[in-house]
């Protein structure tokens, strides 16, 4: 298959900046807002985050149905939600950051509808960008490079807001005209960088089935084995790795004492972002997508231990492992979601039916509950501690915050390693699966051409799952 050109990779990348605006700045704010601004208990936060988020996984799954179901023959499958979802997604971010002082059960109510309307525009958007990488190529090394430039477009607002923004999140500021502010700017910014997306990233993969049904979309899951083991891994691993973006400004503001290394953070996090975005399409090729996926998960783990064991005077030791995790987590990012691509050829091998919608959608579903989870945890863990917001926090208070920093990503993460470990879609069983698949196809074409014996070749691979690949090694 032809190669991917740059404009294409950059233009793909830019979508998952659009996306951060307001994923990251959800992930990385939210809980500070609604305890330090909107007033809202760390407890009362904690349960908000856990429904709102348990609802956009099901909105992810509502959300993959209606990709299945889309095709428009200009703009294919993808395209046409990024372009009529991101303004309103761009403006329910603003209404997020806005909660007025409506009484206690009034704001909980409006913080609740309101980051609810977000997850739901949020994943009407995300899935059918995220499932345009399956769609744009095939080929394990471009969809590596798909993946880097993913997580360059993420981190690079990641970083910004840490450089930028996280430094101004401190007692006695107006943090309420910061953030919107903040939200307002990125309306603008987001939106045109979604429109680059559309107009660069496009599908080139064949689809035999451009609308897929409900029985069609059911029978491409079910059996799907690597995508399920690879849904559970990511459940553990991103509610380990939000427990820690929850509470990393905590972490470096109430434990370290050194709030002004967020933007030293961010910075290191930016680097590191670029250099594995370079190095990892060769990795890949050198020793797989699993094993990449296993060893940087071994580094968030070193790293959360050491976060959790390392007293608050050692700032550099404790703020080491901060960059430890987040190294890990950067290269498991980028390797995660071309590992999610594999999984829908393994289904229409399977099946004959391509689904990268409902795919994606249950693979999103697995993360958003993991990150309900981790978030939740994340606020228990404040609460257990006694967190006060503005106040000097007690020694219970900072160990609840190591707790959620450090130890619940490091088990967690371990969960994660030990169900990939059983993870049998390696890249050379991806490689046999795609020469079957597109062998399938030539005999299609010939079938209907009315080529003479393309029948019995049709006939033979009718059934893939009688003719199983060896899981190599790779």
């Amino acid at each position: 298959m032809k190669k991917l050109s740059k404009l294409s990779i950059i233009g793909y990348g830019a979508g998952d900046a659009a996306n951060n605006l307001a994923f990251t700045t959800a992930t990385m704010f939210l809980l500070v807002y609604y305890t330090d601004v909107a007033g809202i208990s760390a407890a009362a936060a904690g349960t908000l985050l856990l429904v709102v988020r348990i609802f956009d996984a099901f909105a992810d799954v509502f959300a993959g149905r209606m990709v299945d179901r889309t095709f428009s023959r200009r703009f294919g499958k993808f395209r046409p939600f990024i372009m009529f979802g991101s303004i309103p997604l761009l403006l329910l971010s603003v209404a997020t950051f806005s909660v007025p002082q409506l009484g206690e059960s009034g704001t909980l109510l409006y913080a609740y509808v309101t980051y609810a309307a977000l997850g739901l525009a949020y994943s009407l958007v995300n899935i059918p960008y995220g499932s345009l990488a399956g769609a744009m190529t095939q080929d394990p090394g471009e969809r590596a490079k798909l993946g880097s430039a993913r997580m360059v477009g993420g981190l690079l607002v990641g970083s910004a807001l840490g450089i930028f923004v996280a430094p101004l999140i401190k007692p006695g500021a107006d943090l309420q005209g910061t953030f919107t502010t903040i939200t307002l700017v990125f309306v603008a910014i987001g939106a045109a960088l979604y429109f680059f997306t559309v107009l660069t990233a496009k599908e080139r993969v064949h689809r035999a089935v451009p609308n897929v049904s409900v029985k069609q979309s059911m029978e491409t899951l079910k059996g799907n084995k690597p995508l399920l083991m690879l849904c559970i891994s990511s459940f553990f691993f991103l509610s380990g790795y939000l427990a820690l973006t929850s509470v990393q400004l905590y972490y470096l503001r109430d434990v370290l004492g050194r709030l002004d290394l967020y933007p030293v953070l961010s910075i290191i996090q930016l680097v590191f972002t670029f250099v594995l975005a370079a190095f990892m399409p060769k990795l890949v090729r050198s020793i797989g997508k699993k094993r990449v996926y296993i060893y940087s998960s071994l580094l968030t783990v070193i790293g959360g231990a050491i976060i959790f064991f390392t007293p608050a005077s050692q700032v550099w030791i404790g703020f080491s492992g901060l960059v430890i995790s987040l190294v890990g987590v950067l290269a498991v990012n980028i390797v995660v979601w071309a590992l999610e691509a594999d999984t829908v050829e393994y289904g229409e091998w399977r099946t004959g039916i391509r689904t990268e919608g409902i795919t994606y959608a249950l693979f999103s579903f697995t993360r958003k509950t993991g990150q309900a989870v981790g978030g939740a945890l994340a606020a228990y863990a404040l609460a257990l501690g006694g967190y006060k917001s503005g106040a000097v926090q007690t020694a219970d208070a900072v160990f609840g915050i190591q707790l959620a920093a450090g130890a619940i990503p490091a088990v967690l993460t371990i969960l994660a390693v030990l169900v990939m470990s059983k993870y049998k879609l390696t890249d050379a069983m991806h490689a046999e699966i795609l020469t079957e698949i597109r062998a399938r196809r030539v005999d299609g074409e010939n079938t209907q051409n009315g080529a003479p014996g393309s029948e019995a070749s049709s006939a033979a691979d009718a059934s893939p799952a009688a003719k199983p690949i060896a899981a190599n090694s790779n």
